[in-house]
């Protein structure tokens, strides 16, 4: 029997995700309710195809076309669901974009999300990888994740402490990895705002224009903490959340390519967490690395900083590039292929594991 979802044959991907790579799906279906997945489970053909759940693309690399269904979520909708003493409950659906969302909750007058702005991406990819930014991580600010479970068809909420979030990581990716497909996000947003200055190119693009600003003394770090904030507390000098949204946006479009105009996935390498062991027999012979100290007496290391020193940093292999301007960014110059792209991180990966015994890992899903 024939499904009746508006279900398309062999559609490029190629517009959906950042990298601009030209990979095809079989079979593809906009999801823009949820009735439409339902179907697609009930459905004999489309539920015994290989699945890829496709939100904004942009945490995403195809090393070739995809031989089953992709469900583009576009389930739209963002509301105010709540409100306590503390805080103001904001509910956003998956296909919502993850910048737009920030500033619908600037324009009604909430902070919290301001440090997350312009990260590409969908509301329902925010969780799954805990986006995190200049001092700031998303899943200190879920209050609720609603997904609906491929294998059974049952619609689950899970709370702050059920996602299992860490760094660049939650449940999504592993307990529920190809079962779970979020629904919408509630945001917890606090009420007694405060801004979080901790990173010193924010502190600098707020507190210097742009003609004097300080420069980065880590150039190979994408984010570089400051000192605790305690000493900045003086409310009346404090930027409001909108004009620290507007100062990452500024920083970011300075360091990162946009992908529009250039094919990217943002940070391709997570920063390497080693023991204080392992970071002092690194600091004795190289001195000048970059590494910032964790609760736990870990260490997390800047990949951009260790990848440069492997003198990446503007190189190429083939249509595959290292952006100029920062080397943990992955760029497709032109017409690369996910495979061309995938040989470039590994051949970074086994330089920098020569050369500093640390292996990099990837932050995008390579299918």
């Amino acid at each position: 029997m024939q499904s009746l979802l508006p279900v398309r044959r062999h559609v490029s991907l190629r517009a959906f995700n950042t990298f601009g790579i030209d990979a095809a799906a079989d079979t593809y279906l906009h999801v823009t309710d949820l009735g439409m997945l339902e179907q697609a489970r009930r459905d004999p053909v489309l539920s015994n195809m290989p699945r890829l759940v496709l939100g904004g693309g942009s945490n995403l690399l195809l090393t070739g076309d995809f031989p089953g269904l992709v469900l583009h979520m576009g389930l739209p909708g963002i509301a105010i669901v709540g409100r306590t003493a503390e805080a103001v409950q904001v509910r956003a659906a998956a296909g919502e974009s993850w910048h737009a969302l920030v500033q619908w909750t600037l324009a009604q007058g909430f902070g919290g999300l301001e440090n997350l702005s312009l990260i590409p991406g969908s509301v329902g990819a925010c969780p799954i990888q805990n986006i995190g930014a200049y001092g700031a991580e998303v899943g200190n600010l879920i209050d609720a994740v609603r997904y609906f479970d491929w294998n059974t068809g049952d619609i689950i909420t899970l709370d702050r402490a059920g996602c299992a979030f860490g760094y660049r990581d939650s449940i999504f990716k592993h307990g529920l990895r190809n079962r779970a497909i979020i629904l919408d996000v509630t945001f917890g947003l606090p009420l007694q705002w405060r801004p979080n200055l901790q990173y010193v190119e924010l502190a600098n693009e707020l507190a210097h224009p742009a003609s004097a600003r300080v420069e980065n003394p880590h150039p190979g770090a994408l984010e570089t903490p400051l000192v605790p904030q305690a000493d900045q507390d003086r409310p009346s000098d404090e930027p409001d959340a909108a004009a620290i949204s507007r100062a990452v946006i500024a920083i970011r479009s300075r360091k990162l390519p946009d992908p529009a105009r250039i094919g990217n996935a943002g940070s391709f390498f997570k920063n390497p967490v080693v023991t204080g062991v392992q970071r002092d027999a690194l600091v004795t012979d190289w001195p000048a690395l970059v590494s910032f100290a964790q609760p736990d007496g870990s260490y997390k290391l800047a990949a951009g900083w260790l990848i440069d020193r492997c003198g990446w940093k503007g190189r190429s292999m083939g249509a595959a590039g290292v952006y100029e301007k920062q080397a943990l960014v992955l760029i497709n110059r032109g017409n690369a292929s996910g495979v061309e792209i995938l040989h470039l991180a590994q051949a970074i990966q086994a330089d920098v594991q020569a050369r500093f015994g640390v292996m990099l890992e990837s932050e995008p899903v390579i299918v």
